[in-house]
């Protein structure tokens, strides 16, 4: 159970302030070894997913080799590489300024930003040392977690005084001195341990329920674009313009209506704003159309003469 405290006065008051670190260096054995952060689901790596959810903090730290990734981080490694979770995170911390962090693996392809962002809601709430998922068999996940950073620093430098090094240590050690708060949460804090994992999690993200949002975040990821724009506004602009004028108009006037928004070097609003206008026109094309039909007599034949009207 978690006791309430007061918040940490040493830190901001606002909980939207935090860094991130992202452990992403480990061997993978249950994955014969392979390169899990570059492991796609959904057309996107793992680590990429992650980064994602985590776009919010003021620096990002990844612990591993680096490589290339979809958003700018700063790298950092353990030494030795491969010492485990706790040097890692050692290693991460020192990068960063925060009062608060969010700690990920890289491993987690449904994690999501306002899921980090319950978590340091959480923190704040209970003015805990940390706050972090429980899986769906109420398990700690303490890689999916926010923190407040000197808890952490003060937990490490005593392992480190008890032990010399922190390579090895299971993560517990450090989790066990800490006033934790949970939030339940069995589909955010599935990670991808197995190759089976992998097949759930690319099984899942093409569901029905899940597949659109899928897409469109890995179109963004994939162009660099970071906007979120509302897409049922798309949507039914598309189906205007595929109704009401020609099924092929729907993909092009989506395309036109970006292009203006981008000339316009706006955001949402731009898009909202191109939207409604290609709606309006589609809607009053429509309308033309169909108050021809009405008006044309059935033996009517247009006169085609240079001065007919």
């Amino acid at each position: 159970m978690t006791s309430p405290a007061p918040p940490d006065p040493s830190g901001p008051d606002d909980a939207s302030v935090h860094d991130a670190v992202v452990l992403a260096g480990g061997g993978a054995r249950r994955l014969g070894g392979a390169d899990k952060p570059a492991v796609r689901v959904g057309g996107r790596p793992l680590l990429d997913r992650v980064l994602a959810a985590c776009a919010g903090a003021a620096t990002t730290v990844v612990v591993a080799d680096p490589r290339p990734t979809a958003r700018p981080v700063r790298w950092a490694r353990e030494e030795p590489p491969g010492g485990g979770p706790l040097a890692a995170l050692d290693a991460g911390l020192r990068h960063i300024t925060a009062e608060r962090v969010v700690v990920l693996s890289a491993d987690l392809p449904f994690l999501a930003a306002p899921t980090v962002r319950r978590l340091l809601a959480a923190l704040e709430a209970t003015g805990a040392d940390g706050a972090l998922l429980t899986d769906g068999d109420g398990r700690d996940q303490p890689l999916v977690a926010a923190y407040r950073t000197p808890a952490l620093r003060r937990g490490l430098a005593a392992l480190t005084a008890e032990h010399t090094a922190l390579t090895g240590l299971p993560l517990r050690r450090l989790t066990a001195g800490l006033d934790l708060t949970r939030v339940p949460d069995p589909v955010a804090s599935f990670d991808c341990d197995t190759w089976d994992d992998i097949a759930t999690a690319r099984s899942r993200i093409r569901e029905h329920g899940h597949v659109l949002d899928e897409w469109i975040s890995a179109v963004k990821d994939e162009l660099g674009i970071d906007l979120d724009v509302d897409t049922k506004v798309l949507l039914d602009l598309a189906r205007d313009a595929a109704h009401g004028v020609a099924r092929p108009a729907a993909p092009l006037t989506t395309f036109l209506v970006g292009y203006a928004a981008a000339r316009a070097e706006g955001g949402p609003e731009a898009v909202a704003d191109a939207s409604r206008k290609a709606a309006a026109l589609a809607r009053r094309w429509a309308e033309e159309s169909a108050a021809a039909k009405t008006d044309a007599a059935p033996d009517a034949t247009p006169d085609t003469r240079p001065d007919a009207g």
